[in-house]
């Protein structure tokens, strides 16, 4: 487990555990400053977040809440919405209550200032990394990478096969890895399509005369585009009441790798309601300089190049 991996990630850790499980525990992680992780129980009419520390609970003070707060460039949904949810936090001091209690006082903000100092400052684009999945909007995914440090997953990134929505590839709170594409000061850009596979390593599961499964990505004049895997897709010959989003099954009729084309035949199509699974990525990698889709003596080179500057 690294220290600033996404939150959720340390809360059944036996280090964290092990820290709050007493008093005493919770002490030496203050007097270590260990980033610890527990679960938000509620979030008062102040904004405060009452956290569940095994042994006892602590307070995240609104302003302590989350990097943005303080400085009104954060609104407080993203404190609110950490209700029934793991915090990461440090603690900052211990405070008697009037009516005696021994509290521990935490800040996720100074967690995520570590996290941006300690980690997100040294990536480049390139680094591989754990995210975890927050929340979808219609152009992308928010995602988790580092201390609840949120950067953006654009839907066109996802996969090299077009999607509508990125809920078809992922639902809040997934694990997931993913490419650092660009760093503009605080705002980080990932990628994530890198990671599943060339064309190659994609089609070679897959063969002339067999009829396999896909799900239909759009329809257009001269033919029908058909999803075999999040990284490929074929053309299919044009065919009455197809609709993008259905299901269908398809007959491989030939693949073609200096053109990058797989042609299919589709036999039948039903309406298909997406249940999305954890990828599959073929690139285990801590990090890539260059990913080139396109195979060998192909005409058509398709290239993301991390070495370069990207443009926004």
């Amino acid at each position: 487990m690294n220290t600033y991996d996404p939150e959720g990630w340390r809360m059944a850790s036996a280090e964290n555990q092990g820290f709050l499980q007493s008093l005493s525990g919770l002490q030496t992680a203050f007097a270590e400053g260990k980033i610890l992780e527990g679960r938000a129980l509620v979030c008062d009419s102040f904004h405060n977040l009452i956290v569940d520390l095994g042994c006892k609970k602590g307070i995240i003070p609104r302003e302590e809440g989350a990097l943005g707060i303080q400085e009104g460039t954060v609104r407080d949904i993203a404190i609110i919405s950490r209700v029934n949810r793991p915090v990461c936090f440090v603690i900052t001091e211990f405070r008697t209550t009037e009516l005696g209690k021994n509290t521990p006082i935490l800040s996720r903000r100074k967690a995520q200032e570590l996290c941006r100092t300690e980690s997100i400052s040294r990536m480049r684009p390139g680094d591989v990394i754990n995210a975890k999945i927050t929340h979808l909007e219609a152009f992308g995914a928010f995602v988790d990478i580092g201390c609840g440090i949120v950067a953006l997953l654009p839907i066109d990134s996802i996969s090299v096969s077009r999607i509508e929505h990125p809920r078809e590839r992922f639902s809040p709170g997934m694990d997931i890895r993913a490419v650092i594409r660009s760093i503009d000061g605080t705002r980080i850009t990932l990628t994530h399509k890198e990671l599943l596979g060339t064309w190659e390593e994609n089609v070679a599961c897959f063969h002339p005369g067999e009829t396999v499964a896909g799900i239909v990505r759009s329809v257009e004049p001269y033919g029908i585009f058909v999803e075999l895997a999040p990284n490929l897709a074929g053309l299919a010959e044009c065919k009455e009441n197809v609709t993008p989003g259905q299901q269908a099954s398809v007959f491989i009729k030939s693949i073609l790798p200096n053109r990058m084309k797989v042609k299919l035949v589709i036999i039948d199509t039903f309406q298909y309601t997406y249940d999305p699974a954890p990828p599959v990525y073929r690139f285990q990698g801590e990090h890539m300089d260059r990913f080139v889709y396109s195979p060998a003596g192909c005409g058509k080179e398709i290239v993301t190049d991390f070495t370069q500057p990207t443009e926004e």
